[in-house]
């Protein structure tokens, strides 16, 4: 499994879609529903479950990103926790869940607090479906008016066997509007195509040392 973003091509395009975002900036903030119900980036817990393929980063995870529940996701078009843990329980043994994506469904997270020391998204996918199947990876912000705006971050081409995606670059994560120069961010999963998707294990890389 690869994770294929558009916004990784090249350095040229991180930068102007990083422009984007800061564009949306103003001196005078409104907070919206994402900012509003965003954690403190100090409360974050630090692990390291992509260790045994060779990443050794530090990550954090995503509001329930253990999909054990339907609670903090935005669940649509039929996406629903199911039973059958990702293989490798990077979180923790015992885990018994996953998300279900079946065509024409989506799942967003809880927001949570990010900054520039949030680079990049990674998780565990697979597809039991069409090999044509793309899952679309979105992140979600608000501007400082506090409407909320989405942007393409990567499309993963999935498996039939569990496997992480390559790190996905957040973006959102250079419009500062929490204390600290962080903001706040949701991710959203949509698969295309006929592909059978699950996800498990949501999280976010935040360049921190414990």
């Amino acid at each position: 499994m690869y994770a294929c973003s558009p916004w990784a091509r090249s350095r040229r395009t991180v930068v102007g879609a990083a422009a984007i975002v800061v564009l949306f900036a103003a001196p005078s903030a409104h907070a919206g529903p994402i900012v509003d119900s965003a954690g403190s980036c100090d409360d974050q817990v630090l692990e390291t479950p992509f260790s045994q393929w060779g990443d050794p980063a530090n990550y954090v995870l995503a509001p329930n990103g253990t999909a054990e529940n339907r609670a903090r996701w935005t669940l649509q078009g039929g996406a629903a926790p199911a039973l059958g843990n990702e293989t490798y329980f990077v979180h923790g043994e015992g885990e018994r869940y996953s998300l279900q994506l079946p065509p024409g469904s989506s799942a967003t997270t809880a927001s949570m607090c990010v900054g520039l020391e949030h680079p990049t998204l990674r998780l565990l996918a697979r597809n039991d479906g069409s090999r044509a199947s793309l899952l679309r990876v979105d992140v979600l912000y608000e501007d400082a008016r506090g409407e909320v705006h989405s942007l393409l971050i990567g499309g993963v081409v999935g498996a039939a066997q569990w496997q992480p995606t390559l790190p996905l670059p957040v973006i959102a994560n250079l419009l500062p509007l929490l204390p600290g120069e962080h903001t706040a961010v949701a991710f959203r999963f949509t698969p295309y195509g006929a592909g059978q998707w699950r996800i498990d294990d949501v999280y976010v890389d935040p360049w921190r040392h414990g």
